[in-house]
C-alpha cells in the first residue's frame, strides 16, 4: 500500500474515527488496540500484533541462544531459585 492522505476530524474531546479504508488495511476488526507513536509532530499507528511481530523478530536476529520461551522462563525459573539459595546461605551480594 502506498502512502494515502486522508482528512480525519479530532473532536473537542479527543477523538477521532479511523475510516473504513484505514481500518481495513490495518488488519482492525470489532474492537482492536492500536500503538500510536508520537515522533516530534507527526503520529503513527500500528496494528498491536505488528508490534508484537516486530519483538520476536528483534528477538530472533539478536538472540545468542536458540531455545523457546517456555525454555527461557523455565532457565529464569532456576535463576531465581539459584538466587535464593544463596541469601539463604549468606552468598548472596
Amino acid at each position: 500500500m502506498g502512502t494515502q492522505i486522508i482528512d480525519v476530524r479530532v473532536a473537542s474531546n479527543g477523538r477521532m474515527i479511523l475510516p473504513l479504508s484505514v481500518r481495513k488495511a490495518m488488519g482492525l476488526h470489532g474492537d482492536a488496540k492500536i500503538i500510536l507513536t508520537l515522533e516530534d509532530d507527526q503520529v503513527r499507528l500500528s496494528p498491536i500484533g505488528h508490534g508484537v511481530s516486530r519483538a520476536k523478530a528483534l528477538y530472533r536476529e539478536h538472540a545468542k541462544h536458540d531455545r523457546t520461551t517456555d525454555q527461557f522462563l523455565i532457565d529464569r525459573a532456576a535463576d531465581e531459585g539459584d538466587d535464593e539459595s544463596d541469601d539463604r546461605r549468606g552468598d548472596g551480594a
